[in-house]
């Protein structure tokens, strides 16, 4: 659920955008009709139109509540909440359902989605640029950085094959943030490595290579 509260606490219009959030996650904006929405809700079709008008419109506001509680989570999480492992578990439920909504989110072309992922860049840039991170760039770093979180769930069936976890169990999201983790704590590349680097893309800027020909 995306709330805190009992499913019988909350209201007809919460109990529908927490349904669509689980299908819209699970099978994309196409997968779910409105039908099933109301199915897993418990409510009529009839009161989903009534409260929402269309699937689309209830689509908005699921991006709309994802974006406000991954936003909310955010801050509590770096405004001190890091050190609470009680915390993280107690909304790694939620959290993970959103990431997988969001993501779904950004593969369906959501505007909404899609605005966020752009914050995300704007917070990583701003992140690199307080933190002193060593880079020429920093609006790219911070760029890189979310298309690479993105993109573990983005590639999460092939993930799962091949680690012969299933990303979406708990087992499979721990192991994966744990690898997320260490990359994080740890450099891949020597500053020298990292040097010798960036003088080849420097050299790919001045000096452009010529087109490969194909060889008769």
């Amino acid at each position: 659920m995306c709330s805190e509260r009992a499913p019988d606490d909350l209201t007809a219009r919460a109990r529908i955008r927490d349904a669509a959030i689980r299908l819209f996650a699970d099978r994309g904006i196409a997968g779910a009709s409105v039908r099933d929405i109301a199915q897993e809700a418990g409510v009529s079709s009839g009161l989903l139109r009534h409260h929402f008008g269309s699937k689309e419109a209830l689509r908005d506001t699921c991006d709309e509540y994802a974006k406000a509680r991954t936003d909310q989570f955010r801050e509590e999480v770096f405004g001190g909440k890091l050190a609470d492992p009680g915390f993280l578990v107690s909304h790694s439920p939620e959290m993970r359902l959103l990431q997988r909504y969001l993501v779904q989110s950004i593969k369906d072309g959501s505007p909404a989605a899609s605005a966020m992922f752009d914050q995300m860049v704007d917070l990583g840039e701003e992140w690199t640029v307080k933190t002193g991170v060593q880079t020429q760039d920093p609006r790219a770093y911070g760029a890189v950085i979310c298309a690479m979180q993105l993109g573990v769930f983005l590639l999460s069936d092939q993930l799962s094959r091949v680690l012969g976890v299933d990303l979406s169990s708990t087992e499979g999201y721990v192991r994966i943030n744990r690898a997320l983790i260490d990359v994080a704590a740890n450099a891949m590349l020597s500053p020298e490595q990292a040097g010798y680097l960036h003088t080849a893309m420097d050299r790919l800027l001045t000096e452009p290579p010529q087109e490969a020909s194909s060889k008769e």
